[in-house]
């Protein structure tokens, strides 16, 4: 007997699928969040190179050497007080940045436990802290900051905890309106008809869900808290002499704005470039957290 008669048939192979576009990858082609990024490490950089170095001391004060123009010896030139321009530009990156990450650290420390806590308490719970985050938001930073000066001083303390307050309220009802989206998800019910508890509903799905949120909204409110700080520093409510400060430096330009009207600019400068990088890396990492921009990309 013959052998039966087969057919071969070509069976199409499924293509290797892509390796994932990483984090990374996307991130370094996203122009928002490089520009963002390269302006904000800027001003890092900046603030760590004045810990080690200066090209002079920015609390050396010079009479015979004030509203010097720019040369090799100050790059920026001098101030009315003497003291070199670039000197005074790093040492007040350094304290702009470490209120800024203070203040912001209290916000979102005491901003996501109450709107956690709202969130999965209810009832009325939930009523008096958004009561009290009304409360609270009633207080902008700068009249907060004029009530502690008037107890405890002006200082960089008090801007601290002016700035810091007035965060809270922002980050509690983020917080919970985005804490409130999970806890009617699907696998959140499921979750609690296992008999798992709010405590550790809220710490293993709800806390890690909205993480990304929180990130994004940190950057804002870190740029609003270097316009606050700058502002407080201004009014002199802020950081105190010798200390350097973006503010203070417009502080003491204003006098000088038609003899020497760069010593406004170069701090001026300063805040935006801080405040402009912080907010296009909030973009950016809003654009990069969001899982629909995700797959356009």
């Amino acid at each position: 007997m013959s052998a039966p008669l087969t057919t071969s048939v070509d069976v199409p192979i499924a293509p290797h699928p892509l390796p994932a576009k990483t984090f990374w990858g996307r991130a370094l082609r996203h122009r928002s969040f490089v520009l963002g990024g390269v302006l904000s490490l800027l001003v890092v950089a900046s603030a760590a190179l004045s810990l080690v170095w200066t090209p002079w001391s920015p609390y050396e004060i010079d009479i015979a050497s004030k509203l010097r123009p720019p040369s090799a010896a100050h790059w920026l030139g001098t101030d009315t007080f003497g003291r070199d321009i670039v000197s005074l530009l790093l040492a007040g990156a350094r304290a702009t940045i470490l209120v800024g990450i203070i203040a912001v650290s209290i916000g979102l420390t005491f901003g996501v436990c109450l709107g956690l806590i709202a969130s999965a308490k209810r009832g009325w719970t939930e009523e008096i802290i958004m009561r009290f985050s009304d409360f609270t938001f009633a207080f902008p930073a700068v009249l907060s900051a004029i009530m502690l000066a008037a107890v405890a001083g002006p200082g960089m303390l008090t801007s601290i905890i002016a700035i810091g307050i007035f965060q809270i309220p922002t980050l509690i009802r983020l917080t919970r309106g985005s804490a409130n989206a999970i806890w009617a998800r699907e696998y959140v019910l499921a979750a609690r008809a296992s008999g798992k508890g709010a405590f550790r509903i809220t710490i293993e799905h709800v806390l890690p869900n909205i993480l990304s949120i929180l990130i994004v909204q940190a950057t804002i409110q870190f740029a609003l808290a270097i316009l606050a700080e700058a502002a407080l520093s201004y009014l002199g409510l802020g950081t105190q002499p010798p200390q350097p400060s973006w503010g203070r430096m417009l502080n003491d330009a204003q006098t000088m704005l038609f003899q020497s009207p760069m010593l406004a600019v170069y701090p001026g400068a300063a805040i935006a470039i801080a405040v402009l990088g912080l907010n296009l890396l909030g973009d950016g990492l809003r654009d990069l957290f969001d899982p629909r921009l995700a797959r356009e990309r």
